[in-house]
């Protein structure tokens, strides 16, 4: 995890709405906490909700891997690590950490791809040249994979 890409940390506490009959978070509320977290990533990256509104260009997912740890509860107030993991020239990926902090158990972990499509054709763009700092260089690609949480 490079600490110089963009980095998002959101807070959440489990609602009813959250959970199944059991108390337990239900798989897809996990994916709504980081829809929150990859929606301030973005942001930070200069595509603001209102801008996107605007231009009509919007990041999609185009993947979502996702592992889950441990369950969480009702009640319990969870930490959503996110961060830019890598980009290349029309798709680029996010990675997030869900944490427990009373416990410090780790919930989930997932990463997404995600491009860049101007609305309403759906057009695939390339992303911003803004981003190219954020890059890996090819030859850098060739001796290792993409990082992946843990």
């Amino acid at each position: 995890m490079d600490l110089s890409r963009p980095r998002i940390q959101t807070d959440v506490q489990v609602m009813f709405f959250d959970t199944d009959g059991g108390g337990v978070v239900h798989n897809i509320a996990y994916l709504r906490f980081i829809e929150i977290a990859r929606t301030l990533l973005v942001e930070q990256l200069g595509l603001g909700l209102a801008e996107m509104a605007r231009n009509q260009r919007y990041p999609v997912v185009v993947r979502t891997e996702i592992d889950y740890r441990r369950p969480a509860a009702l009640g319990d107030r969870l930490v959503i690590d996110g961060w830019l993991d890598r980009v290349e020239r029309v798709r680029f990926w996010c990675s997030f950490r869900i944490l427990r902090p009373a416990d410090g158990i780790q919930i989930a972990d997932c990463r997404q791809m995600l491009a860049l499509v101007q609305m309403p054709g759906g057009k695939l763009l390339r992303l911003p040249d803004s981003w190219e700092k954020y890059r890996i260089p090819t030859s850098d690609l060739s001796s290792s994979s993409p990082v992946r949480p843990r």
